[in-house]
């Protein structure tokens, strides 16, 4: 297809992943990269793709580049991550300010403009269950602050004729996504995850999932303004997933011994908390506590495959298995 295309964001899991369709269907495909990226982030898409190496933090070159360059579809996917160590000045910069300078590109050229946001936008353990988008934002950390502030620009550009979409995708799973996922295997087979003693049913997000979501919104004509909570067809109990990884690196359950009374994470969530620890905060809070989100607009509207985590989570537990096995 002919459709300019710009993407940010490919040197990470989801941007990678989005790349990889696009460049089967689309021939005309610029991607911004940060200066000085690893070669081999990029290297499967040299042949393919333009590079524009510009730091989403650099607004004055960022801006320039893009008053000298249009696009018919921009999807908007970089952003500095939360968990690790930036300003908070870089944090606004790549995931505010140069969200604002893409959206007015797209909306003085008449552009669609596809927004990667997150599940975090309710904060990390949502006010309700299942969160959607009626359900109070939280700025529990400056990463989640920054994702609700872009979105609030882009809605606020929508009313001014800006054609936009927002992904929320949860958290993801998948092919050499080495986040909270793999972590929770790697804790499993080393027999280190300690799970409460009660149900907690999370909602984790397949990377197929997330990329049918974005193509599907690079194909057709959308409402502007609508947002898509994106994650797999159904929560799921965080014991009988653990149970499910056991059994499938050691052909038997996890062991009930591993259950320990839902207070010590409570308290452990203080101590983390107490010390200022976005980190510890998020990983007491993940195991402990409910996380799902509604998701039935994102399958009715984008015709997403239903996708169950159990037993799509085998590709996380086979790919662990091959790397231990070298």
């Amino acid at each position: 297809m002919s459709s300019k295309i710009l993407i940010t964001g490919i040197s990470g899991f989801i941007g990678r992943n989005v790349l990889r369709q696009l460049v089967q269907s689309y021939d005309s495909i610029t991607a911004i990269i940060r200066p000085g990226t690893k070669h081999e982030r990029i290297e499967e898409f040299v042949d393919k793709v333009d590079f524009a190496e510009i730091d989403l933090t650099d607004i004055p070159t960022l801006k320039e580049y893009l008053d000298e360059n249009t696009f018919e579809i921009i999807v908007h996917i970089g952003a500095v991550r939360g968990g690790r160590k930036f300003s908070n000045s870089d944090y606004f910069d790549a995931n505010v300010n140069a969200t604002e300078q893409l959206v007015i590109n797209a909306r003085d050229n008449d552009s669609k403009f596809i927004f990667c946001s997150s599940v975090g936008v309710f904060g990390a353990i949502p006010l309700e269950q299942p969160a959607n988008n009626s359900t109070k934002r939280q700025e529990d950390n400056y990463y989640h602050f920054t994702k609700i502030r872009a979105e609030s620009i882009i809605q606020k550009y929508v009313l001014y004729g800006l054609k936009a979409a927002i992904i929320r995708p949860s958290i993801t799973y998948g092919l050499d996504d080495y986040g909270f996922p793999f972590t929770l295997t790697k804790l499993i087979d080393k027999k280190l995850l300690f799970l409460p003693d009660q149900d907690v049913i999370i909602h984790l997000a397949n990377i197929n999932v997330i990329t049918q979501a974005f193509m599907k919104l690079v194909e057709i004509d959308y409402q502007s303004g609508v947002c898509y909570n994106v994650a797999d067809s159904h929560p799921v109990e965080l014991h009988k997933l653990s149970e499910y990884i056991n059994n499938e690196l050691k052909a038997k359950p996890y062991s009930s011994k591993k259950n320990i009374d839902i207070k010590y994470f409570k308290n452990g969530e203080r101590l983390a908390k107490y010390f200022k620890s976005e980190l510890w905060i998020a990983r007491f809070q993940l195991i402990s506590r409910h996380w799902y989100f509604d998701i039935e607009s994102s399958y009715a509207d984008l015709g997403l495959k239903e996708t169950d985590t159990i037993p799509s989570f085998k590709i996380v537990t086979d790919w662990y298995k091959d790397l231990n096995s070298k």
